[in-house]
């Protein structure tokens, strides 16, 4: 769909939060593990249980980033910001880690579990 994607990963993971640096994203890691966050179709990171304040604001800052990466991505290539975040979300949900959580079109959470891949939707061009 939209290639090459892995400038815009990096700067995703750029975007993460750098004030506390590592520990924020220990932190952001350990819930994902925990089955707490995860990601979404649309490439945003979401909460999939109850999650301390401090955890909702850090999904709450990589949302922001990515979506201001997102308007950026869609201004260049002539498309919507939604468009370029769904696009990128392709990508993200092939990265999702066995036990770790993701969301596609349908509005469910679901654990990935081992041996199995996610399910990529059919406009992620599988």
């Amino acid at each position: 769909m939209m290639r090459p994607l892995s400038a815009l990963l990096l700067a995703i993971a750029v975007a993460a939060p750098l004030p506390a640096g590592a520990q924020n994203m220990s932190v952001l890691n350990a819930a994902r593990q925990a089955g707490q966050v995860g990601e979404r179709y649309d490439g945003y990171m979401g909460i999939v249980s109850p999650v301390p304040d401090s955890v909702r604001r850090q999904v709450g800052a990589i949302n922001i980033k990515r979506r201001n990466i997102y308007i950026g991505l869609g201004t260049r290539r002539g498309v919507a910001a939604q468009v370029a975040g769904i696009a990128t979300g392709c990508e993200l949900l092939t990265r999702v880690q066995v036990g770790e959580f993701y969301m596609l079109a349908h509005g469910a959470w679901r654990r990935r579990a081992p041996g199995q891949t996610v399910p990529l939707p059919s406009y992620c061009g599988n």
